[in-house]
């Protein structure tokens, strides 16, 4: 690429950068309405899940939200891939009970 080219190119103007997933003003979806079929909520350490088993046109969902402070984070899980996503959550565990912790919890001294 000539000088001039790279030029042109890197100097063109950037759009503005947002987060994955977070809407861009002019392609903003309406909201599809969602009918809650049941939900709860957990508070594990400062964080709040909320989890949400919800149906719209399109099908059932969950919705695991998590809160800290004023923020907040969602996924969606379609609920065809409910299994496989539980088969996961279960191996982490089960790697999670085989493997000792790295690092000491800052309230505990070293063992």
């Amino acid at each position: 690429m000539a000088d001039q080219e790279w030029h042109q190119w890197h100097s063109a103007p950037r759009q503005p950068h947002q987060a994955y997933g977070s809407p861009q003003p002019p392609y903003d979806r309406p909201r599809v309405q969602e009918d809650t079929l049941k939900e709860t909520h957990v508070q594990v350490e400062r964080k709040t899940f909320l989890l949400s088993l919800r149906e719209n046109p399109r099908g059932r969902i969950l919705r695991i939200t998590e809160e800290v402070g004023m923020k907040r984070n969602t996924i969606i899980i379609p609920s065809t891939g409910l299994k496989e996503f539980l088969q996961m959550l279960e191996e982490m565990i089960k790697a999670s009970d085989k493997l000792p912790p790295k690092l000491s919890p800052p309230d505990q001294p070293p063992a």
